[in-house]
């Protein structure tokens, strides 16, 4: 009998150490002092003259470099004083950035800053910087900044290339959009939450679509879409998202969307608490689990809480375990959110018996052993074994089964299966935690299995697999062990 439980926020994981605060400064017509005419000093002052400021370049001796980029800088000017600086020409200044060889300068120049108080960086002497400028991915106003704390450039170099392979380039115009539409939403008399829609709407044109350029006509578009909704855009929504069997890496690139734009997450206890990183930090988090035999939420409770949540205008993403359409009770809630006129989504996901597949290198089906698959659950609403399982069918030596929730009524299910035809032979895989570093599998004939399960105390959730399709598992576990 099942201990009954009420749905309970977590409370959110404290932000890690950060080695440096990331912050972008408006500079645009402010002044910046660079004291330095060398290459590493020009480099800067492009930058700065790029964020729009007005860059003052102290130096006595000025490299060719920096005498291009002041002729041609890329938005603020940039002005050449041809003298050492003074402490006087650091006052007032929004930045000031030095380039200098030694310690014994540096330390002067990053004293005289912070006694004005102008936030300081030494280029390359991280002992003396207030701040740091890190690796930039550029797809302004859309800008990316990485940071090693200086430990490793080339690190953050590496890492920059990635990211402007993965950023189209596209995305600097949808970003520009976005701030020239900004005050016209708000303009357009749309409710709070239908802003919101509004955004929401535009945000999956400008991913699906990152090369197309935005026009006047999307805006009105966009618009008249949200409009189109009527009353039902006060309302929320709900997205039920598979959180694949464990391994976070498993999750697809939608769930991931969902998990970064929800307003509340309501998970399950299968679902691995690594797969929560992936969701926007502001977004409450609560588990409404069950738990086999144990302490559980009851689904009355849960939809109660998920369209109640939703009637107040939050996105909320019911995350479950594997996949929501297999064994997770989606119909209910699903069911509950249209009596609720409550707009719902499917994210589908990998399933337990796939994800462990694949990580044992086996196939759940081949043309000579298997060709059928068919999912089997071990328990009915009841708690005990289903009394309508097609005994035939689990028999079937052509058929791989997978069964979940199997653990306290296996032994049972083996009984009645054999009595049908099944060979006891037939191998077999108890497989726990799926796919997540520490998954477990236990090998044996059907008939020996139970005994095995208990043998190895295997911790849930565990699914179970047989047909003639795990010989081969088999195989390799008894080579690996004989290694």
């Amino acid at each position: 009998m099942s201990v009954s439980r009420k749905p309970s926020e977590t409370r959110p994981e404290r932000m890690g150490a950060l080695a440096r605060l990331p912050v972008f400064l408006a500079l645009d017509g402010k002044r910046c002092v660079l004291a330095g005419g060398s290459h590493a000093a020009a480099w800067k002052a492009e930058l700065l003259s790029a964020a729009g400021a007005r860059v003052e370049v102290f130096a006595d001796e000025v490299s060719d470099e920096m005498r291009q980029v002041a002729a041609d800088a890329p938005r603020g000017d940039i002005v050449i004083v041809q003298r050492v600086w003074t402490p006087e020409d650091i006052r007032g200044a929004a930045v000031a950035i030095g380039a200098f060889e030694d310690n014994e300068t540096s330390a002067v120049f990053a004293a005289a800053a912070r006694a004005a108080g102008v936030p300081v960086n030494v280029i390359d002497k991280p002992a003396f910087c207030d701040f740091s400028f890190g690796a930039i991915v550029n797809r302004s106003p859309l800008v990316i900044g990485i940071s090693t704390d200086g430990a490793a450039p080339v690190f953050a170099q590496a890492i920059r290339a990635k990211l402007e392979a993965l950023l189209p380039t596209g995305f600097a115009q949808w970003a520009a959009a976005a701030g020239r539409w900004r005050a016209m939403v708000k303009e357009s008399g749309l409710s709070f939450v239908a802003r919101r829609k509004f955004w929401q709407v535009f945000t999956a044109h400008a991913v699906a679509n990152p090369e197309s350029v935005p026009t006047e006509n999307d805006f009105a578009r966009f618009v008249a879409e949200v409009k189109g909704l009527g009353a039902a855009v006060e309302n929320g929504s709900v997205t039920l998202v598979g959180a694949g069997p464990g391994d976070p890496e498993l999750l697809t690139l939608r769930a991931v969307r969902a998990l970064q734009s929800a307003d509340v997450i309501l998970f399950d206890d299968l679902v691995s608490r690594d797969v929560l990183d992936f969701a926007r930090r502001e977004a409450r988090k609560m588990l409404v689990g069950k738990t086999g035999f144990g302490p559980s939420c009851k689904q009355d409770d849960i939809n109660a809480l998920m369209v109640g949540l939703a009637k107040q205008g939050k996105r909320v993403i019911r995350l479950k375990g594997g996949d929501p359409l297999i064994f997770g009770r989606a119909a209910e809630e699903i069911d509950a959110c249209k009596a609720a006129n409550i707009a719902v989504d499917i994210v589908p996901g990998i399933t337990a018996a796939q994800g462990a597949a694949a990580k044992l290198g086996i196939p759940l089906t081949d043309r000579d052993n298997s060709r059928r698959l068919q999912y089997v659950t071990g328990h009915a609403r009841s708690g005990r074994l289903p009394d309508d399982i097609d005994w035939r069918a689990l028999a079937d030596p052509t058929t791989t089964t997978a069964i979940y929730m199997p653990v306290k009524t296996l032994e049972v299910l083996v009984a009645k299966a054999t009595a049908e035809g099944l060979d006891p032979l037939t191998p077999s895989l108890a497989i726990s935690r799926a796919t997540r570093p520490d998954q477990q599998v236990v090998s044996a004939p059907i008939a020996e299995l139970s005994t095995r399960i208990a043998e190895a105390n295997l911790p849930g959730p565990v699914l179970v697999m047989l047909g003639h399709a795990m010989a081969g598992a088999q195989a390799v576990r008894k080579v690996a062990a004989a290694g």
